[in-house]
């Protein structure tokens, strides 16, 4: 008899607390589960606690005055909250920052180079042909300096310079922001060949539900610095309520504003 084999988790975040500059709690027992070789999609309106999610996980909280006080972060069955982000990046975790975070005034090659430190030597020429097959463009600029490059490029750096580190989990933040649609569409099916090909776990923050949703196997909702729901990407993508307030359209598939959408946060039907 043929069994279905369920991946298993290889990130818990588990009723996490996070406070900034020992007053504001910005996480609020949040909780969630990343499957392992799987795109997972965290969902939310701008404050909502989702980068502090992923900084809570690479260990980037303590440069900004920010604390786990409660729950824990375990990666591969061990507790991580609380060790140094450069411990975090040698167990396969690598975080793209939102906003790029390219080094500007050096070369893409060297950016690229730059991902690669906490990798072997012998690793490099494999692994800047592999970000160049990915992303033929970085090729052809391999030598131009990082800051003279378009929005979308840059964002296509910041995710190769990831993928120089070799991640066994990758964690997004907002790729897709200040980009055009098409340039969205590439970069998704990008990172959907690098989960695929390369069996790269994917924690993918975004406030572009669709986009997020339609390359991920699951995805989590978050408001006010915790999950309020979560599933299988495709029942949140038929949700009405997620149709109406994340993707802006009515029950009948119309295009809704925010303004006419606003009693959804007087009524969240699924906190019940």
């Amino acid at each position: 008899m043929n069994e279905t084999v369920t991946a298993r988790d290889v990130l818990r975040v588990e009723n996490l607390e996070v406070v900034y500059n020992d007053v504001v709690l910005v996480l609020k027992g949040l909780s969630l589960a990343v499957r392992e070789g799987e795109i997972t999609a965290l969902l939310g309106a701008n404050g909502a606690g989702k980068s502090t999610t992923l900084k809570a996980i690479s260990g980037l909280l303590l440069s900004e005055d920010g604390e786990v006080t409660a729950g824990s972060v375990v990666y591969d069955g061990s507790p991580i909250h609380g060790i140094a982000p450069e411990q975090i990046v040698r167990r396969g975790i690598f975080q793209v920052m939102e906003g790029r975070r390219i080094f500007v005034d050096i070369t893409v090659e060297e950016n690229l180079r730059c991902g690669a430190h906490t990798r072997p030597r012998s690793e490099f020429a494999e692994s800047i042909d592999k970000v160049y097959t990915y992303f033929p463009r970085l090729a052809e600029r391999r030598k131009q300096l990082a800051g003279y490059m378009s929005g979308g490029e840059q964002q296509m750096l910041a995710i190769g310079r990831a993928v120089m580190a070799r991640p066994r989990l990758l964690l997004l933040d907002e790729p897709s922001l200040g980009l055009a649609p098409l340039l969205v569409e590439e970069i998704f099916e990008i990172v959907t060949r690098i989960n695929r090909n390369e069996g790269v776990t994917v924690l993918l923050v975004e406030q572009n539900a669709r986009a997020a949703l339609s390359v991920s196997g699951r995805g989590y909702i978050m408001e006010n610095g915790r999950i309020v729901m979560e599933g299988e990407a495709k029942s949140l993508l038929d949700n009405p309520d997620v149709q109406e307030f994340y993707l802006g359209m009515g029950h009948a598939g119309h295009k809704k504003s925010y303004r006419d959408v606003k009693h959804y946060r007087r009524r969240k039907r699924w906190l019940g």
